[in-house]
C-alpha cells in the first residue's frame, strides 16, 4: 500500500494522521491520532513509518517507549509485524516474484518500501516461520538464502 492508500485507510478507520515536527522518533501514536515526522524525505519512507504506527494503533496498549521491558518488546514486534503484513505480506513477496523481481532492490521498488524495511520484514518473517513457509502453491525460503519457489500442481498434491 502506498502512503496515500494508508492515509485513506486510516481516515476510514477514524484515525487522524498529521505530519508534524517530531524529535527522537519518526512516528508516534496517541489514542486515535498518529503523528509522522514531517521531514521524512520520501513518501515511500513515510508509508513504512505509517504502516508501523498503524500496527501500534491496532496492536499496542500503554506506553511502550521503554524497550528494555519484555512486554514493550513484544508489543513492538507485534506492531512491526502488522506493518510488514500491511505493506508487504507473504502475498506481496509472491507477487514481486511473479512480477519478475530477482533481487531486494527490485522487490522493494515493486512493493513501494525501502530496502531496509524489506530486509527487516524478511528477518521478522524468518523469526516467525523458520527456514521457509508454504503459502498458496509457493515456498518462500528464508534460509540459507532468501528465495521463492513455485510448486507445480503435482508437487502440491504429494
Amino acid at each position: 500500500m502506498t502512503y496515500e492508500e494508508l492515509l485513506i485507510d486510516a481516515d476510514d478507520a477514524g484515525i487522524v494522521v498529521k505530519e508534524k515536527k517530531l524529535n527522537g522518533s519518526d512516528g508516534r501514536v496517541w489514542n486515535n491520532r498518529v503523528a509522522i515526522r514531517r521531514n521524512i524525505p520520501t513518501s515511500i519512507e513515510k508509508s513504512c513509518v505509517l504502516a508501523e504506527e498503524l500496527g501500534h494503533y491496532y496492536t499496542s496498549s500503554g506506553d511502550i517507549t521503554r524497550l528494555g521491558n519484555t512486554e514493550s518488546q513484544k508489543q513492538e514486534r507485534k506492531a512491526r509485524l502488522y506493518g510488514y503484513n500491511l505493506k508487504i505480506g507473504l502475498i506481496g513477496i509472491i507477487k514481486a516474484y511473479k512480477h519478475g523481481c530477482r533481487n531486494r532492490y527490485e522487490m522493494a521498488d515493486f512493493l513501494d518500501v525501502t530496502e531496509e524495511y524489506l530486509t527487516e520484514a524478511i528477518s521478522c518473517y524468518k523469526s516467525k516461520y523458520g527456514k521457509y513457509v508454504l503459502f498458496d502453491n509457493y515456498t518462500i525460503y528464508f534460509e540459507p538464502y532468501f528465495g521463492v519457489l513455485e510448486l507445480k500442481s503435482a508437487e502440491v498434491s504429494k
